[in-house]
Order: C-alpha cells, then structure tokens, then sequence
C-alpha cells in the first residue's frame, strides 16, 4: 500500500487564490472585447489588426494560470511512502514501559511528567537506526501498546495517542510492567534485550523484585528512569471544565512524590542504570549510551521507508506549460496562418 501526504499542506491554501485570479481574467477579458467593440466598427478594426488573436491571448492566460496552479502543488512537496519492506539488521531490542497512571499528569515536570516523556521517547526513536522497539503503558496493568517493531514512523504515531485515558485500571504496578516486558521480546534474542521503565515509582501492587528476578534468568536488563519531584506535588485533574486536583475518597488532595528507592533497586538489581529526570534531561540519552554498548544480534522485521519526495513530474510540467506560454504569440505567424487544417482561422 502506497502512502501519500504533503510534506507542507499549508501551501495548499495558496490554492483559493486560483478561482480569484480565474475571476480576474475573464473581467479582463470581456473589457478587452468590450474596448475592441466600443472603438469603431468590428470588421474594419479586424482588418487593421490582421494578427491579433483574442483566442491566443486567453489560452496563455489559461497557461500562466495553470503554471500558478502547479506550482502551489510543488510548495506542498508531495510524497510517497514505499511498500511495507523486509529487512535483516544487527542491532538490539528496546521496550520502554511507560506509567501512565494519573499521578503522571503531575507538573513538576513540564509540561507534566507524561508528556515530558512522550517527547524524550520520540527523541529516542529518532535516533534508533538498527534497533527494534516496543512500546508498553501501565497503570494497574500493564498493556502493550507497539509490539516490538523497526517500524520507527508507525512508533511515533502511537506515542502520540497515548494518555491516562487508555487504561482502564489506575494505579502504579511495576510487576506487571516487567513480566509483561519480558514476555514482549522476541524468542530468538537470548541477549541484546533492554527495558527501559520510565515512572515515578509509586508502586502501589505486586511483588515488584521477584519480577526483577524472573527478567535476570531470561537476561533482560532493566534501566529505569524516574521522573517527578521528591518532594511530592498534587495531580491536576478537570473538573466541569474548570482545573481542580485530584482528591482521595476522604476528600484530601493527592500528593504524588518520586520514589527513587524502588527505581535504583530494580535497575541495580539487573545489571541497568538509573537516572532521575529533570525538567532539562529526562534521562534517556545516557540511557541510549548503555544500551549502544551492548551485544548486538541479527535482527528482521518490516517497516516503511521514508516518504519520497514526488515534485518532479509537476516541476516538468510547470516547465512545459511556461515553454509553451513563452512559444505561443499573442499574435498569429504569418507563415502558419497559410497552413489552414480547419476552415476556422485563430
């Protein structure tokens, strides 16, 4: 399946001039006629002036129009991405398990902790060459949201949708982030497997370090990343409309804190790194420098290639329509005019 877009769809709204300018012509062309008209007497204006051609200057009107037309398409740079493709690389498997629980929604991370991770996530796959990646949410429960996958273009679509809305089950369960992280590998990689949790390490269920253990026998190193404030802030939460926080069952506001312990315990425990995110850093580039270090294997999997870009065939054109604007004479050649193919003289 082929995809198309425009690279720059906003040129495209160039094109409500073209009606504007159609307009524009055929005024002018009808005060043309009007002027030739009102100057005297029809046939013998025609035969003061043997060579002129009203037909002539309305198809190079029609020409420079068209030529406008075009080049409104070339600004919007169309492309087309290729089919779905095969392809073997050396390289590593990435799933990074997001929290997406509503504590996420905190602000002392700007512009709050799940979105601030959203954009260092879509960093990070920009980056990512010859590695595949997953992608997995949890909150109460983990669920997968991108199968391990090179498809890097199809990755950053996902990544935007993602919200705290998407699961059904709040709370803070890094058990079932990591067990269903080590299921989520592919089978034929016995090394070269990383998870990377980024959360804020409220784990609420589980028994989060016999998980820990079960990704250590099928050697999966855990990295974690821990974003939020020590110091605990509230949670943000719209209420009819208006900014509220969100509130326990008696009523009292929800503070929501980093809690570094259990993130360092599980990372150290696996042979991976922690990192606490900042507001300038959210951790993932030394992240990427750990994972760059390990063992790589032979990887295959099917993406999508870059869209390409398809200008060209509509710059030709734009060349042969200006070519035959410059060719075509607003009046008639002498010579060609003795060729009559028709009976009607233009």
């Amino acid at each position: 399946m082929q995809l198309f877009r425009f690279h720059n769809p906003e040129y495209l709204y160039l094109l409500l001039l073209v009606p504007v300018l159609l307009i524009f012509m055929i005024i002018n062309a009808r005060l043309r006629s009007k002027k030739i008209k009102t100057a005297g007497d029809e046939a013998l204006i025609k035969k003061m002036m043997p060579g002129f051609s009203s037909y002539r200057v309305n198809f190079k009107s029609f020409l420079q129009l068209l030529a406008v037309t075009l080049a409104v398409f070339i600004l919007a740079r169309p492309q087309f991405g290729s089919k779905l493709e095969e392809i073997k690389r050396e390289g590593v498997e990435v799933i990074i398990a997001l929290d997406v629980s509503n504590s996420m929604m905190a602000e002392d991370i700007q512009p709050n902790r799940l979105e601030r991770a959203k954009q260092a996530i879509s960093t990070l796959v920009d980056r990512l060459r010859e590695d595949k990646i997953g992608l997995i949410v949890f909150a109460g429960d983990a669920y997968t949201q991108i199968p391990v996958t090179t498809d890097y273009v199809s990755a950053k679509m996902f990544l935007s949708s993602i919200s705290p809305g998407i699961v059904p089950k709040q709370g803070t369960s890094l058990e079932s982030a990591i067990d269903l992280g080590i299921n989520s590998f592919s089978p034929k990689m016995e090394d070269s497997r990383a998870l990377v949790i980024i959360t804020d390490g409220e784990n609420h269920e589980g028994r989060v370090m016999e998980a820990v253990e079960r990704a250590n026998e099928k050697g999966v190193v855990i990295h974690t990343i821990g974003i939020g404030s020590g110091t605990g802030v509230p949670v943000p939460v719209t209420n009819q409309g208006r900014k509220d926080y969100l509130k326990d069952n008696e009523g009292n506001t929800v503070i929501t804190k980093l809690d570094e312990e259990v993130l360092k315990q599980i990372a150290f425990s696996s042979g991976g790194k922690y990192v606490k995110a900042s507001n300038t850093n959210i951790g993932l580039n030394s992240i990427f420098n750990e994972i760059s270090s390990m063992k790589t294997q032979e990887l295959e999997g099917t993406m999508y290639t870059e869209y390409d870009d398809q200008f060209q065939v509509i710059a030709a054109l734009v060349l042969l329509v200006l070519l035959a604007d410059i060719l075509i004479m607003e009046r008639r050649n002498r010579k060609l005019s003795k060729i009559k193919l028709y009976d009607v003289q233009v």
